[in-house]
Formats: structure tokens, C-alpha cells, sequence
């Protein structure tokens, strides 16, 4: 059986087209990739990238606000997007009968958004709102202070919601010009995995997308300086929250897979070190665990536990004694192997679906600008030594160059 079969296709007018078929499934997801994020924000227009995210959804010269948000759920099909670091995707999911729907709904909103100061202005308070919802979930919000803190002075460091401050004072003007020097053609990558033709899908993006030339992706200065020490920070909470970590690897080091690896016996899921003996063993935290986060040139590895107040010191003695385990002890070969079942196991779950595959055919082509297939990322895993994460363990958990952010209740 042909389980998947990529293609790339750069068109004339310089827009990027990546595919994967799946020919056993009856579904497409596809989503328009601008390689834009909160790194290209200034502070004083902070949140503009997600603010403009929020726009090309309320109205096109064809299409008002409704008749977009009502233009794939009419047919079963699933529209969205998000904003991140270093992108903006705007998606959608529809049956591989629906393709050409999907491709004229995004393309329309991409090319033809009309940025309508009204819906401008409504938008404005929808997302001065979600800034406020933020402030009231304290899980999520340690780790945004973490990575300003990790990151200062640095758009890499920027909240990618903006501040009430900032958000508050983004113009129509500056909306339209941010939109005008980051939605280009050299700049979008349009990704799209399940049951497709690659033939079809080009001619339709050839037909339907249309923005001015660009210069591709715009890459802020790398950070600096990388945040270290200890910041507590009262706060009107019910739980001391803490997000503890440092700075890592960007997407495509080669040591990429001992950092996944390293993550995974260290906080992912309930068989992991953290897990096992900060809640199983001692009781001291419902939520913890630790996560990876990779850009271009930089990336994080960090721990979120949230704990009582009186159980804080605890908590951090035992986060350090696991630290100085993986410090002072390789992996065992038993460890290791069951890591590695499960890193794999992850990777072959998310194939299975096509939005995953989507995101990932996106990212390897605007990381890598090449695609990896499976059998190559797991040959890569299958590389890794304790000694490589030894190693890697010893590089990155210094004591002078860890961060951590502590939420204190009043």
C-alpha cells in the first residue's frame, strides 16, 4: 500500500506549495502559512500580528464576517487559525470533495479583506477581553512572564496577545501596512495533506492566490541576552504556580531528537521522572510537567508545576534532585528504549491524523526547506545514546543560566 506521497511546487508568482497525499482518507486539511509571527512586532505595536489574524476573518470584498464564518461549517468542514512566534496559519479541514472551497474561502480572506475600521473597532475590545482572560489563568500566564523573562528586550520574548496598552493604540493604518510587508507571496507557504491531487491543488493556488512580491521570511536580531535567576511575583491566586527552565536548541539542531528525548523522560505523560515522583511519590502537585518549544535560531526546554503555597520550596527541591539525576547518571538502556517506544509511538498517533501531517509538511518547509520522511526522523531517534543526552543534559542545565517564574498567592 501507498501509505503517503509529498510534493513541492514553488509557483511563478513565488507562493510555496507543499502536499502529502493520503489516499485512504476522504479528508483534506490544508492551511496558508505566513512566516510572521509576534517576532517581527515592535513593542509599541505588540499583539498586531494576532490582531491582523483576527481580522481577515471579518469580511472580504465578496464575503461579510458571517458568510466567511459560516463558508466550510455549510459543508461539514472546520475553519480557523492561530499565531505564534514566528507564523500565522490560517486552516481549514473539509472533505477531499470540498478542496476547491476551502481554496477559494482562504484565498479571499488572504488577498481581498476589506479591514473594516468597524469590525476593526470590535475586534479590538474581543481581543482586549482575551487579554483579560489570560491575566485570569495563571497556569498560562506564568509561562508567557517565562519566556519574556527568558527573552528580554527581544520581540521573541513578546506576549503574542499584545497588552492592553499596545492593542489599544494598533491602527487601521499600521494594520494595513504590517499586512502589506508580511502577507506576500515569497513569504506564504501553502501546506496540505490527505486525499488530493498535488496537479490540482497548484492550479487552483496558481488561479486563486495573489498578493504583492516580498522578500520571504522576515528574521528579527536573535536574542541578545538570555534570561536567568528568579523572579516571585504576587499575584491574586489560589496556588503558587511555577515555570522553571532555560533556554535550548532551534528547530533544526542536530541534536533535535536528544532534546524531544530529554523532554519526555523528564515530564511528558504520567510514566515520566516528574510525574512519577513529584506527584505520585511525594504528592506535592496535581499539574506538572515540561514542554519544548523550537524557533529559527533559538528555542526552550521548561517545567510548569502548579503546587501549595506552603509545599513551593518542596516542590523546587525535588524538581533540582531530578535535574542532578539526569546531571550525574546516563539513562539506562531499559530507560532509554521505553522513551524512545514513546516518542515514536507520538509520531505515528499524529499521522493518523491530517492536520498533523499538515503542520508538519509547513514547518520541515519553512525550518528545513526540505521534507523528512518518517523513516528517516524515527532512524534519527533510533541514533540518539545516553550519552548524546548526557551530554546534552550537562550543556544546557547550568545553574547560572536557569530561569524560573513564580506565581505567590497575596
Amino acid at each position: 500500500m501507498v501509505y503517503s506521497q509529498y510534493k513541492k511546487t514553488i509557483l511563478s508568482n513565488g507562493l510555496t506549495v507543499v502536499s502529502e497525499k493520503i489516499p485512504y482518507v476522504r479528508s483534506v486539511s490544508i492551511g496558508a502559512w505566513i512566516k510572521s509571527g509576534t517576532r517581527q512586532e515592535e513593542h509599541s505595536d505588540n499583539g498586531i500580528a494576532h490582531f491582523l489574524e483576527h481580522m481577515i476573518f471579518k469580511g472580504t470584498e465578496r464575503r461579510s464576517a458571517r458568510e466567511i464564518a459560516r463558508s466550510l461549517e455549510s459543508v461539514g468542514g472546520y475553519l480557523n487559525a492561530f499565531t505564534s512566534k514566528e507564523q500565522t496559519c490560517y486552516y481549514a479541514e473539509i472533505l477531499d470533495t470540498q478542496l476547491s472551497r476551502a481554496i477559494d474561502v482562504l484565498s479571499d480572506m488572504l488577498c481581498h479583506s476589506v479591514f473594516s475600521p468597524r469590525e476593526m473597532e470590535k475586534e479590538r475590545e474581543v481581543i482586549l477581553d482575551e487579554i483579560d482572560s489570560l491575566e485570569d489563568t495563571p497556569d498560562d500566564l506564568v509561562q508567557d512572564v517565562f519566556v519574556e523573562k527568558l527573552y528580554p528586550e527581544n520581540s521573541l520574548g513578546f506576549s503574542i496577545l499584545g497588552t492592553r496598552e499596545s492593542v489599544g493604540g494598533i491602527s487601521r493604518e499600521q494594520l494595513i501596512d504590517f499586512y502589506r510587508r508580511h502577507y506576500t507571496m515569497q513569504n506564504m507557504v501553502i501546506a496540505a495533506a490527505g486525499n488530493l491531487d498535488h496537479q490540482q491543488l497548484i492550479d487552483m493556488c496558481q488561479r486563486k492566490f495573489q498578493l504583492p512580491d516580498g522578500n520571504g521570511m522576515l528574521i528579527k536580531n536573535p536574542p541578545a541576552r538570555i534570561g536567568h535567576g528568579e523572579y516571585i511575583i504576587k499575584r491574586s491566586v489560589n496556588q503558587t504556580h511555577i515555570c522553571f527552565g532555560t533556554s535550548a536548541l532551534p528547530y533544526k539542531h542536530q541534536q533535535k531528537y536528544e532534546l524531544l528525548l530529554l523532554n519526555t523522560v523528564l515530564g511528558v505523560g504520567m510514566g515520566s521522572r516528574l510525574f512519577q515522583n513529584i506527584r505520585e511519590r511525594y504528592g506535592v502537585a496535581y499539574s506538572i510537567y515540561s514542554f519544548v518549544d523550537f524557533y529559527s535560531d533559538n528555542g526552550l526546554l521548561a517545567i510548569y508545576l502548579g503546587t501549595e503555597k506552603n509545599k513551593k520550596d518542596l516542590a523546587l527541591r525535588l524538581i533540582e534532585k531530578e535535574l542532578n539525576r539526569l546531571k550525574t547518571k546516563p539513562l539506562s538502556n531499559s530507560e532509554l528504549k521505553r522513551i524512545k517506544a514513546q516518542l515514536k509511538g507520538n509520531l505515528f498517533l499524529g499521522l493518523e491524523n491530517t492536520s498533523k501531517r499538515m503542520s508538519r509538511l509547513a514547518k520541515m518547509e519553512i525550518y528545513l526547506n526540505e521534507f523528512q520522511s518518517v523513516d528517516k526522523i524515527i532512524n534519527d531517534i533510533d541514533k540518539v545514546t545516553s550519552e548524546s543526552i548526557f551530554n546534552l543534559v550537562n550543556e544546557i542545565f547550568q545553574e547560572e543560566q536557569m530561569l524560573n517564574i513564580i506565581f505567590l498567592p497575596n
